[in-house]
């Protein structure tokens, strides 16, 4: 897959198939719309394009920025895109000055100058340009005068599978990590650097890898104990993940805590990747550690359980 940070290194291609949004998540419904850009650019000869937008654009435009959680960061974006097939993506830094564009400039100016647009493949209610005035039934009305096709993907396709990135939210902070997970059509991950904490785990028997997000936007489900795959330089472990702030030894911060199954290796500083695959249970404030270490060793077995 090709990579642009920039519309400037986009070299304008002779059939562009493209689509554009913010595709948060990459769930299920943006698979709908990313498999038919594949099939048309495969059936026309022509090269898939995906066109999003980074930061997300509530990020510059909205008040309310600083509480946006999201799905998937940039780079987990252009990850799942590339496992997808995509042939071509570009990263439009999205700015004030951007989002003021017109839908008419939008098409002129980026479909059609920069990308070489033939046909545009856009969900159901895709909106572009200023103040989101661009629509499908504008595209439709103005495809011949700019010389593409427009297709959307039907209200009712993406509807009768009842996905959202909104929804999918709301399953993760509600702890419904299974539901969430089949909206996407994957586990839900976190990703980061391991830390030093406070290295209780390793005197109960339990080490834990204490995980630092790469980006704070990056939504964090609910606190409780999860089954987990971790991924370490390539390698795949089993474990379990605590989400919380430790209430049986009086914590006070959130912590993302990591215990994995046949690994014995000191991975400070080195990046890990966990999927979070089912939820145990809530987490709660035991009387003493001795109890903890039931509890823990209690969800080590159901955990193990799980997978065989």
């Amino acid at each position: 897959m090709n990579i642009y940070h920039s519309l400037d290194s986009f070299e304008r291609l002779e059939n562009g198939v493209v689509t554009s949004g913010t595709f948060d998540g990459v769930h299920l419904g943006h698979k709908k719309i990313l498999s038919r850009l594949i099939e048309i650019s495969e059936q026309s000869g022509g090269e898939s394009v995906v066109l999003t937008f980074w930061p997300h654009p509530r990020m510059v435009v909205s008040e309310d920025s600083q509480d946006l959680q999201l799905l998937s960061t940039i780079d987990e974006k252009i990850e799942l895109f590339a496992e997808l097939g995509i042939k071509h993506l570009a990263i439009v830094p999205f700015t004030r000055a951007f989002s003021e564009l017109s839908s008419d400039e939008f098409i002129q100016q980026i479909l059609l100058d920069r990308i070489g647009t033939k046909k545009l493949v856009i969900g159901y209610d895709h909106r572009f340009g200023r103040n989101r005035e661009g629509s499908f039934e504008f595209l439709q009305n103005n495809g011949p005068k700019y010389g593409f096709e427009v297709e959307e993907i039907p209200r009712a396709d993406i509807e009768n599978m009842a996905i959202s990135s909104s929804r999918i939210r709301k399953s993760l902070v509600t702890g419904h990590i299974q539901e969430a997970n089949e909206l996407l059509g994957r586990s839900y991950t976190l990703s980061g650097t391991v830390v030093k904490g406070k290295q209780l785990g390793r005197t109960i028997g339990f080490p834990t890898a204490n995980l630092h997000l790469h980006e704070s936007y990056k939504l964090v489900p609910m606190n409780g104990v999860y089954i987990i795959y971790a991924t370490h330089q390539e390698n795949r472990y089993k474990g379990m993940l605590n989400i919380g702030v430790r209430p049986t030894v009086d914590g006070t911060t959130r912590t993302i805590e990591a215990h994995l199954f046949d690994f014995d290796q000191e991975i400070y500083g080195e990046d890990l990747k966990l999927e979070l695959v089912s939820y145990l249970r809530p987490e709660q404030r035991f009387d003493g550690l001795d109890m903890l270490v039931k509890q823990i060793n209690l969800d080590k077995a159901n955990t193990l359980s799980y997978f065989a």
